[in-house]
């Protein structure tokens, strides 16, 4: 299942050459950074989400500046940073509650989180002037996968507000889409 995460991106290419065409501007700043070797994904309020259901599984990967979940990217030093990692790290834990996964009978399976701020301090030292990003790959087992219709991010986006835009890609029964979710638009169908 793990290997269609790493797919998703190169199915949804012609959506992303379509939106390319539609902000020629944007497309050639990409290609600047391209040529470059580094395309900079990392946008303080932005994320992505890559969403697979398959047969029974569903799997989530959420990519996501440490800015939107924890309020700064260094290294967690003081207490109260040392709280704010904690208390993202225990609702990234939650991902049926972040991700409102209400249907299907899903059960989580297996949570990975990765980021530098997560680890100890002697590793956190190597990331101080670099952008820290938060990401979290989850596999939930869905019992009745036909009942699960949508997916809300409401609670997600309620509880870590600097998050203003989430870049999905998707692919579901119903194919495959890229869609953009918000505050106002926090929801996402099969």
């Amino acid at each position: 299942m793990r290997h269609l995460l790493l797919v998703l991106p190169f199915v949804l290419l012609p959506l992303a050459a379509s939106a390319a065409e539609h902000n020629h501007e944007h497309a050639e700043h990409q290609h600047e950074h391209a040529e470059h070797g580094s395309l900079d994904a990392h946008a303080h309020g932005a994320a992505q989400l890559n969403v697979v259901l398959d047969g029974k599984v569903l799997e989530l990967q959420l990519e996501s500046p440490a800015m939107n979940l924890v309020g700064f990217e260094h290294n967690a030093e003081t207490d109260a940073d040392k709280a704010k990692v904690a208390a993202a790290r225990s609702l990234l834990e939650q991902p049926t509650l972040l991700f409102g996964v209400h249907a299907g009978d899903c059960s989580l399976s297996q949570t990975e989180l990765h980021s530098p701020l997560f680890a100890g301090q002697a590793e956190s030292h190597e990331h101080d002037n670099a952008h820290s990003d938060i990401d979290a790959h989850y596999t939930l087992d869905c019992q009745a996968p036909d009942q699960l219709k949508q997916l809300d991010l409401a609670e997600l986006f309620k509880r870590f507000p600097v998050t203003e835009k989430i870049q999905v890609q998707l692919i579901g029964p119903n194919g495959q889409q890229g869609l953009e979710l918000t505050p106002a638009q926090p929801t996402l169908s099969f």
